[in-house]
């Protein structure tokens, strides 16, 4: 044999040694070439499923399983377009745990060339995206100015209309019903609790008893001078309360521990300008509706209440807050829109003062984590609110208007914003 005497006879030339590697070094190149046309094929594929992902997460939580298949099979088919490819398929699932997302799985083949000479025909081929979003969960509270001066200049109005489109900006955000909640905080002196709240433990009534009542001497209508001159005051039922809560002690106005006794408890008062009651978190979103249409523009300013039980209904008692759940980031937000200055509170009429007590409970609100949005609504010419600007989480996060639709607009700003935060890839 040829080989043989090859293999016997050192001085041999080397052409036969040639021709004996050609066969392996001709089939090792070509593996190689078979090689970084699979890896070609799937970069390609692996970049059609990334973008059909992103498509699919549009559509994923309003669709049903079987069209999120056939939406990503249309998707596929359209991307990727390698002829050197046979039998393309994607498989799609849609879960919202933790957050939503959309998996595609994607499968080629492709028909080698040079390989084939070592009996492999073809070169399977496979890749996965994902594409996640909304693992933010959203409680955000709005504290909206009801005062009286609210009535000027289609304020009330716009801020109704700016709310409605707020909400369905935010219901709109949530694929799942736990993934928004908003609660809504009316403020003027006072804020409102509801009065078929008039036997809970997290009220105080000293206050209250001490002016709404009946002295033995009708000429008498305080407690204080009935019982000085000696007669007998019986306050009235609690039943007959408005709703209507004043500060609460120093600094528990300013903070947001639970009322749970003593200066910690919420003192009823009978504001004649008591506005709507609030509403604790909620994502009925019929129920938030309808609070905003309750909304009506009475009393004097007192933005302090408003935040600090803005703040209470985010996290403690005497708000129901849900539970959170440990798959999932929060994100609290406060939104405090007010038209004008600070002018009434339960100790003060003077604007500084109360702007004193207010900017302590700003810096307690972020100081937590809580991002704040405040909105001061200009259009009678008032100064520029420094409080609300500091008071802000950031000057970007601070509007001044100076005309009633600018609310609309900026609550869309502001209902964009959290909308990409919930929806962020």
């Amino acid at each position: 044999m040829l080989f043989s005497r090859f293999v016997k006879d050192c001085s041999a030339g080397v052409a036969p040694l040639v021709a004996l590697s050609i066969v392996p070094l001709i089939t090792g190149v070509g593996a190689a070439i078979d090689y970084t046309r699979a890896s070609a094929a799937r970069t390609a594929l692996q970049n059609s499923l990334d973008a059909t992902a992103l498509m699919l997460s549009k559509e994923a939580p309003t669709t049903s399983a079987t069209q999120l298949q056939a939406d990503a099979t249309a998707y596929i088919d359209s991307l990727f377009t390698r002829p050197d490819t046979t039998g393309v398929s994607v498989t799609a699932t849609y879960s919202s745990m933790g957050g939503s997302q959309v998996l595609l799985t994607g499968t080629t083949s492709m028909n080698t060339t040079f390989m084939r000479l070592m009996g492999y025909d073809q070169i399977d081929i496979k890749a996965s995206a994902t594409a996640k979003w909304g693992n933010t969960r959203l409680r955000v509270a709005l504290v909206l100015d009801n005062t009286g001066s609210m009535a000027d200049d289609g304020k009330m109005d716009a801020l109704v209309t700016a709310s409605h489109n707020l909400l369905a900006q935010l219901q709109s955000a949530a694929a799942n019903p736990d993934d928004v909640y908003i609660s809504i905080i009316p403020f003027s002196k006072d804020v409102n609790l509801g009065s078929g709240n008039y036997q809970q433990s997290w009220l105080r009534w000293d206050l209250w008893d001490a002016v709404n009542g009946t002295c033995s001497d009708t000429s008498r209508h305080t407690q204080n001078s009935c019982l000085s001159h000696g007669k007998i005051w019986t306050p009235a039922d609690h039943s007959t309360w408005n709703g209507c809560v004043t500060d609460r002690d120093q600094n528990f106005d300013t903070t947001n521990d639970a009322p749970v006794a003593g200066s910690t408890l919420y003192p009823a008062e009978q504001y004649n300008s008591c506005s709507a009651p609030v509403l604790s978190l909620s994502n009925d979103w019929t129920a938030l509706s309808n609070k905003i249409d309750a909304m009506k523009p009475a009393g004097n300013t007192n933005q302090a209440i408003g935040l600090q039980v803005g703040w209470q209904s985010l996290t403690a008692a005497p708000f129901t807050v849900p539970a959170t759940d440990a798959k999932y980031q929060y994100q609290q937000v406060i939104i405090l829109l007010t038209d004008g200055l600070n002018t009434e509170d339960r100790w003060y009429s003077t604007a500084s003062s109360i702007d004193t007590r207010e900017s302590k409970t700003c810096a307690n609100i972020k100081n937590a984590g809580i991002t704040i949005y405040t909105v001061q609504v200009n259009t009678g010419g008032d100064p520029k609110s420094q409080l609300l600007e500091d008071c802000a989480s950031s000057k970007s996060k601070f509007y001044l208007l100076t005309s009633a639709d600018g609310i609309v607009t900026t609550f869309s700003q502001i209902g964009t914003a959290l909308t990409n935060l919930r929806l962020a890839m």
